[in-house]
């Protein structure tokens, strides 16, 4: 395993939110993406292009990781806005620790190779805690 970082979720306000720790912490964004980046992405109102698919920034050795979430795919409350991202060291740790974790839960986005490069899935575990995995080669 590479790494467990946390990935904030927002509901449409990630880049405040970041922009805000970056004005404490100091340093650069690594990565920023917008949902109308998405590859072959339907149809979208503005709104929704202009919302943070991926946001990364590098606190200490870790990374906080954000996103905004999709309009009417999650129910966000303050306290459950959050996931664990698990960074593995290969497609085989990842299957492993996805279907261990995912053992007993739900399923939000099944293990697939994805657009960005990585072998990636999302789940809610039997305690309510959800997860993403992600291995990059």
């Amino acid at each position: 395993m590479k790494a467990i970082n946390i990935t904030l979720v927002y509901d449409g306000k990630t880049e405040e939110a970041f922009n805000f720790y970056r004005s404490v912490f100091g340093g650069e964004f690594i990565h920023v993406q917008r949902m109308k980046e998405i590859p072959n992405a339907p149809p979208m109102p503005d709104s929704e292009g202009e919302k943070i698919l991926h946001m990364a920034f590098p606190v200490g050795s870790s990374v906080l990781m954000g996103m905004d979430a999709p309009t009417g795919r999650m129910i966000l409350n303050q306290g459950n806005n959050f996931m664990i991202t698990v960074d593995t060291s290969s497609e085989e740790e990842t299957t492993k620790l996805f279907n261990g974790l995912s053992a007993g839960g739900m399923v939000t986005m099944p293990l697939e190779h994805q657009f960005w490069g990585a072998f990636f899935g999302m789940f809610t575990d039997k305690f309510g805690i959800q997860w993403m995995l992600s291995y990059v080669a």
